[in-house]
């Protein structure tokens, strides 16, 4: 599925790639419109209806990842909301396995991940991520995100990486046709984001439903110096 001995530092989705998309679509879509409703008296049908029109526009722009920005739009803590089920926040059961074999093969890992600062804490502080990483970025620091040609730029700016050696993965597809464009020599797609939702079809390219399928490959490939 990919060439190992052609890759030297690994880009890394953090929600839906290596934590389990669940805790995030509920939060999104059951959690905050029901504390919505109760909070402050809306209807939690008119407040789900909001909710999901206003994601629709704003999907894929800085404002979606924004808690900054659902904050002041709701006046409601949202930090704190994702606190009340932060139990729900876990790694994908293959994470840990893929991370320590491409730690074991010297290549450089970063988190690229568009959640807000205070997201990105959170969820460091409740998994062990930080632990296999080298970097932990998120996209909030440069004001544009991964659907973003400036966002890759930038990026790449920062971490000096060779594009045609780099691998990125991500559950997003709109996220992986930008990083194609950008020409990120090595892609990989997410098929099964969310534990609690079907597998997904993906034939734009490469898919990945356990991590540990690779490990074999990734530690049989040559050593990076680092």
């Amino acid at each position: 599925m990919l060439d190992w001995s052609a890759i030297d530092t690994v880009l890394l989705d953090m929600d839906g790639t290596l934590l389990d998309l669940h805790f995030d679509n509920h939060f999104w879509l059951e959690h905050l419109p029901k504390r919505w409703s109760e909070l402050t008296g809306i209807a939690e049908t008119e407040a789900r209806a909001t909710l999901k029109a206003e994601y629709a526009v704003l999907h894929g722009k800085i404002e979606w990842y924004c808690l900054d920005y659902w904050t002041r739009r709701l006046n409601l803590p949202i930090t704190a909301l994702k606190r009340e089920i932060s139990d729900k926040i876990a790694m994908r059961a293959d994470t840990p396995a893929f991370l320590q074999a491409l730690q074991q093969s010297g290549r450089r890992i970063v988190l690229v991940t568009n959640a807000h600062p205070d997201s990105l804490s959170l969820k460091i502080e409740l998994t062990p991520l930080a632990t296999y990483i080298d970097e932990l970025i998120s996209t909030h620091e440069f004001g544009v995100t991964k659907e973003q040609q400036e966002l890759w730029q930038q990026l790449q700016a920062r971490l000096g990486f060779d594009a045609k050696r780099t691998l990125f993965v991500d559950d997003s597809l709109p996220i992986l046709h930008a990083a194609q464009q950008f020409g990120i020599g090595h892609l990989l797609a997410v098929a099964n984001p969310d534990s609690q939702q079907p597998v997904r079809q993906i034939d734009e390219f490469p898919a990945i439903i356990d991590y540990r399928d690779l490990v074999a490959d990734i530690l049989a490939a040559p050593v990076i110096a680092n």
